[in-house]
């Protein structure tokens, strides 16, 4: 009942002046969102808390309830002491990066929101990259737009391009989110030729304007995919070099022997049949494996490489690993987290050897149940130095007798280990894990570093089986993280968005591929899973994969267990690669103290803070990584291309866009087809599935099969071009 105080209130509706705009919150479950929509509907006086339940239409109290809470600690909505429910006044100002810039426009990305179109009047010299405040933010039909009031800091990020010759006149198209061509004026090419990779330094002209670029430094020419990658590191800003003092200290670390002090010190698993698999060439070996039977099901070790024994916080070569974040992998080189001193060498458990590690020593019953789990400090001496390709004959039975031998210390324990994953992966389908197929290829490059092959990355049995057992090892980190109630570092995917499901549906229902289960209230990862089931096998099924993935939130790391949606876990970590994520090796540092008998008060003074940079700092260091790695694939495809111009090819649209269509081969090279290159035809688009030529009745459908002609291929930019085979 509201106290006689409280000033009379009128609940208005109508909601907010159509131009106002309104930052939504970073990651709002369905019920935030439709109570910020019933508040914008009940206009800005704000609104009782009962009566907002029900114009939000959400019969669950507690539900409700923990949702509008969750707003306002988000600062979306505001929540009096009478109970009334208020939004946030619209923003008149907000702190943004311009993330792309055209020649007349730009976008700038906020911390929580969608991108803000900038009009190019209103940039005030804004560049890519900046920090600026923007003002006069307005909600528009195509989305909000606003200006730049004030730069806050200027970006510091490397700018590369192609420089393109055109007589006397030299000009650098840049990569990445800078959208037009930089003039260069003379002697300022730093000896570039055409078709050259380059660094440049952009400027200013009299206007304040970015319309000319110095040429700073020179890669090499843009024809070759290496050269390519060599800016692509530097334009991300991936560190490659160690510094003297990192390099000194991992010497000094791998001069250090396994001593008879640090085998007394822990639990003695050198008899054990241990041992790792991992791909031919690999040489940073960090997880290795044993299995059991016993009576009541199972028992398995997932022994993983005791870096944060060899790495202590504070040192040089931590802060060097927290600031890389992750080992970055192109088709010619490892960027690696930790020295190779480290990393091929005393942390990795190579067959043989004493090696120090942290096991993850778990229990299951005959159905797959985790009964039971406990870490560690052990001491291991792997028995074989497992291969992909070999155990995969091993187990189709394809093995040579020399293979059968090799394998012969250890295989009681790797034919229980994939008979347990086996019953794991059974385990995963029927919780609705999502099997998504990966687009992933292999490259295969000459002895010039020139690719000259690309496959597709198969899975096999014992990529398969080994996915099961560190997901195992990852999930039992983070129960005990939770069990012991400390500061942590989890893996988390969360539910994707209602509106993202909308759009896939529409999609899927276009595609007539039947998707009944998204369409209620919450779907859940079995839902996706029956979805990507249907079309398993089917031309439609890279096209299906791509967009279930789009429509999902990425996966990232934070200090709180949100849960990991696509894996349909409650509880989920990363313990399992400490020599290439630093993720890895801040649990492996919080689990160590855990085990050691710190209590948890201590941790959490201990780690708290720590945990919760480290998640936020490895979350920007993956996506820079991964970004690299995707634009230098890009360049190493392109090259493969190049050496097939002409060939006809089939593969299956695979996007479809208002000048084209993009269509993915078999081996999941894609290449985009122009509609002008179709005689004849006079396409309309409709709606991001497909054109239509209404006088010849001709259909260009996402997930249609396609016959091509390979046209042409730029390794600079890694694009592709096709031209149909019947236009």
């Amino acid at each position: 009942m509201r106290n006689d105080r409280t000033p009379n209130r009128r609940r208005t509706f109508g909601g907010p002046a159509p131009d106002a705009y309104y930052l939504p919150s970073a990651a709002s479950t369905p019920e935030e969102i439709v109570i910020v929509a019933a508040l914008k509907r009940c206009g800005g006086d704000g609104v009782p808390s009962k009566s907002l339940q029900r114009e939000a239409g959400i019969r669950d109290k507690d539900a409700f309830y923990q949702a509008l809470h969750s707003l306002e600690d988000k600062g979306e909505v505001t929540v009096d002491k009478d109970h009334w429910a208020k939004l946030v006044p619209p923003a008149k100002e907000v702190e943004a990066t311009i993330v792309s810039l055209s020649e007349r426009f730009g976008f700038a990305r906020p911390k929580i929101g969608e991108d803000i179109f900038i009009p190019g009047r209103d940039l005030n010299g804004a560049f890519v990259g900046d920090t600026v405040i923007l003002t006069d933010l307005r909600k528009q039909d195509k989305g909000p737009s606003g200006r730049v009031k004030r730069i806050v800091e200027r970006s510091d990020k490397k700018i590369t391009g192609t420089m393109r010759m055109e007589g006397p006149i030299a000009r650098v198209t840049p990569d990445g989110p800078l959208r037009y061509d930089l003039e260069v004026p003379a002697g300022k090419t730093g000896g570039a030729k055409d078709g050259d990779k380059v660094l440049i330094t952009p400027r200013q002209d009299g206007r304040g304007d970015w319309r000319e670029a110095e040429v700073t430094y020179v890669f090499g020419t843009g024809d070759r995919a290496r050269v390519c990658a060599d800016a692509i590191i530097e334009r991300c800003g991936i560190p490659t070099q160690f510094p003297e003092e990192v390099m000194a200290q991992a010497e000094e670390i791998s001069r250090m022997i396994v001593s008879q002090a640090d085998i007394d010190q822990r639990l003695d698993l050198r008899d054990e049949p241990i041992f790792t698999i991992d791909s031919a060439d690999a040489k940073d070996l960090d997880d290795a494996v044993s299995a059991h039977k016993t009576v009541d099901g199972y028992t398995l070790g997932v022994h993983i490489a005791d870096v944060s024994h060899y790495v202590k916080a504070g040192t040089p070569i931590d802060s060097e690993a927290f600031l890389r974040g992750t080992s970055v992998y192109f088709a010619d080189r490892v960027i690696p987290m930790l020295p190779e001193a480290l990393s091929n060498g005393v942390c990795s458990l190579n067959a043989g050897t004493e090696k120090l590690t942290f096991s993850a020593l778990m229990d299951f019953d005959l159905e797959g149940n985790m009964t039971g789990y406990r870490f560690e400090k052990t001491v291991i001496n792997s028995k074989v130095r497992g291969v992909y390709s070999e155990v995969n004959a091993i187990f189709d039975g394809s093995a040579s007798q020399a293979l059968v031998d090799k394998y012969a210390p250890v295989r009681e324990s790797l034919d229980t280990a994939k008979e347990l994953a086996d019953i794991l992966g059974r385990n995963g389908k029927s919780r609705g894990q999502m099997d998504l197929t990966s687009d992933e290829i292999k490259f295969v490059l000459d002895e010039d570093g020139v690719c000259v092959d690309i496959q597709p990355r198969a899975q096999g049995l014992s990529e398969e089986m080994i996915e099961q057992l560190m997901v195992a090892a990852n999930c039992a980190a983070a129960r005990a993280s939770l069990d012991a109630d400390i500061p942590f570092l989890y893996r988390v995917h969360e539910q994707p968005s209602p509106d993202r499901v909308i759009e896939l549906c529409d999609l899927l229902d276009r595609l007539t591929v039947p998707c009944k289960e998204l369409k209620k209230g919450e779907p859940k990862a079995k839902d996706f899973a029956a979805v990507l089931s249907r079309v398993k096998g089917t031309s439609k099924e890279s096209l299906v994969n791509q967009r279930i993935l789009r429509t999902m939130d990425k996966a990232r790391y934070d200090h709180r267990e949100l849960g990991h949606f696509g894996l349909a876990l409650g509880e989920y970590s990363h313990f399992t690669s400490p020599i290439r994520r630093y993720p890895d090796t801040s649990i492996h540092r919080i689990l160590s103290d855990l085990v050691g008998g710190a209590d948890k008060s201590e941790l959490k003074k201990r780690y708290s803070t720590f945990a919760q940079e480290s998640a936020v700092e490895s979350s920007k260091n993956e996506v820079r990584a991964v970004s690299g790695e995707r634009d230098a694939e890009d360049c190493y495809t392109a090259e493969y291309m190049r050496q097939h111009l002409g060939e006809h090819h089939v593969g299956v649209i695979n996007g479809v866009t208002p000048k084209g269509i993009f269509v993915k081969l078999e081996n999941n090279a894609e290449g985009f087809v122009s509609l002008n290159d179709f005689e004849g035809c006079d396409f309309e688009f409709d709606g991001e599935i497909c054109h239509r030529d209404h006088r010849s009745g001709r259909v260009l459908m996402m997930g249609q099969e396609i016959g091509i002609i390979i046209a042409g291929a730029d390794v600079a930019t890694g694009r592709i071009d096709f031209m149909p085979e019947e236009a």
